[in-house]
């Protein structure tokens, strides 16, 4: 296809949005865009070609040209019969403040998507719904039937099974000498305290360090206090480097003879709402864990700043009951050509008990799977794009080391996950060989209009397909927004409110585009050495 001028758009830009309206994808810098498009590479494998840039107007757009063609045989899965002929052409516009279009055009016929419908909020609200049902699968089944309107032709679930840890009673005082309660809950695979709770002189550390530093005999028989001082982030980078305090300072209390640790939550918000998480042991017999929601933990520790003993009272009552059965979600958009690959997406279903999910992570499935449809209505791509909603990802991603283990022989040539909430993707970093440079680039430009530039780093593809990418497979990150992901992580503030409709609808945009041109491109997507 040869190079097209680009849409001109009589629409508001993405900036004049209202004063009062919730974040986006903020504004775009046309002049930046043309820029990016002069710097696009134009020459696709086959012979294909891409136009990228923006309108001299208010709005602006990205056009490219993926390649392929065929026609569409036996259609099976999520395949019904409405879409014909591969995708060759996707463009993106801005189309308002608070609304993208996704265009797909192939064969006969273009499909445009004005994305400001409820497709991808209805599946995360049937993920936050708290239905008692037997296991994961069933669940998935809802959400996919929601997003499918029933035209679903067959939806997978494939078990694994996980250790399961359950909540109990939960509590925390202050009794002497400034008596007051405390909102604390247990972190996952905490040990237990009896009935009565533990009652003991607490010790503090401001970090995990001083705790690793400290002599036995000033942890043995206390209750120990950590702190920490992560910060919001756009890009999360906090949690990684503070999160030891909840991953591993329970563990090293345990190994110095602590009768119980309690840190403070590792999160950003000043709501007196308390966030969970895994521990790991590691082999050493778990004692009571717990987090202290933030405000309460800085007023323990001015309690300790006083130079007087400090006792406090913890009752912590979960229990393990063994292992049980959990299950991985799969759905498939079937490719033309078997040969060309898999693109391997998703997210994971299960959540912590303490909120519905909502941002952690229905938004996630949603977002992958919505995007998933919009190609698939579009034609038969060339690639199958393969959608796992993962199993028990938080309690240590069994089900993600189950699917790999069941799946390494297979082809899979690209792996991304949405596992970061619901907030606006403002960057994209790529793991890819340099002969697809310019498939690459081609993703880039697309993005470009939305706010997303092209960053750096390399790609993890999330928690639960980053082994795929340490082994070589190629990853796009879309990274998200994380200024406010830890206000609600793991809390009981993840509810679906939290999820701004505008910025849902500037993710399943970004992934539509990125998908589109990924499932139709005519270059082999390559692999990558193992990462050491």
């Amino acid at each position: 296809m040869p190079s097209t001028d680009l849409e001109q758009s009589t629409s508001k830009p993405y900036t004049t949005r209202p004063a009062n309206a919730s974040r986006n994808a903020g504004g775009v810098d046309d002049a930046a865009v043309d820029r990016a498009a002069d710097g696009a590479d134009n020459r696709a494998a086959g012979g294909a070609t891409s136009a990228v840039g923006a309108s001299a107007g208010s709005g602006s757009t990205g056009e490219t040209s993926t390649g392929g063609g065929g026609r569409v045989a036996g259609v099976r899965r999520w395949v019904g019969r409405r879409g014909r002929g591969m995708i060759r052409t996707v463009r993106v516009r801005q189309v308002g403040w608070d609304a993208v279009e996704v265009s797909l055009a192939g064969g006969l016929r273009r499909r445009r998507y004005r994305l400001d419908d409820e497709r991808a909020s209805r599946v995360v609200k049937a993920g936050v719904l708290r239905i008692d049902v037997p296991d994961a699968g069933c669940l998935g089944r809802l959400a996919a039937s929601c997003l499918l309107r029933g035209r679903v032709r067959e939806i997978r679930v494939r078990i694994a099974t996980m250790p399961t840890w359950l909540r109990g009673a939960e509590s925390a005082e202050i009794v002497g000498p400034y008596a007051q309660k405390l909102a604390v809950t247990a972190l996952g695979h905490s040990g237990a305290t009896p009935p009565g709770g533990v009652t003991a002189q607490v010790v503090g550390f401001a970090n995990v360090a001083e705790l690793e530093a400290a002599p036995e005999a000033k942890v043995r028989g206390k209750i120990v206090f950590v702190s920490h001082a992560m910060r919001a982030a756009q890009d999360g980078s906090g949690y990684g480097y503070y999160g030891a305090v909840r991953r591993a300072a329970p563990r090293i209390g345990a190994q110095k003879g602590a009768l119980a640790v309690v840190i403070r939550s590792l999160g950003t918000d000043y709501h007196r709402n308390p966030h969970t998480g895994l521990t790991s042991w590691q082999g050493v017999t778990p004692i009571p864990a717990a987090a202290l929601a933030i405000p309460d933990a800085e007023n323990l520790q001015r309690m300790l700043e006083r130079d007087k003993p400090v006792t406090m009272r913890l009752v912590l009552t979960p229990r393990f009951v063994g292992e049980q059965v959990s299950g991985n979600v799969v759905a498939e958009v079937p490719g033309s050509d078997p040969d060309a690959g898999i693109l391997l997406i998703g997210g994971h279903l299960d959540s912590w008990d303490l909120g519905t999910g909502a941002i952690d992570n229905a938004a996630g499935v949603a977002i992958t799977a919505a995007a998933a449809k919009r190609v698939m209505d579009s034609g038969r791509p060339r690639r199958t794009i393969r959608v796992v909603w993962f199993g028990s990802e938080e309690v240590g991603g069994f089900g993600s080391k189950a699917y790999m283990a069941a799946h390494k022989d297979e082809k899979i040539v690209f792996v991304s996950e949405s596992d970061f909430g619901a907030d606006r993707v403002w960057r994209m970093d790529s793991s890819f060989t340099e002969a697809n440079k310019p498939l690459v680039d081609r993703i880039a430009a697309l993005l470009f209009p939305l706010g997303i530039p092209k960053g750096s780093g390399p790609a993890g593809a999330g928690a639960d397909l980053g082994d795929w990418a340490t082994a070589g497979v190629a990853a796009i990150d879309l990274q998200q927004d994380g200024t406010r992901y830890f206000d609600l992580h793991h809390t009981p503030d993840d509810t679906f409110d939290k999820v701004d409709p505008a910025q849902l609808r500037q993710n399943v945009a970004a992934w539509t585009a990125m998908l589109a041109v990924l499932a139709n491109a005519r270059e082999e997507i390559g692999r990558l050495p193992p990462r050491k």
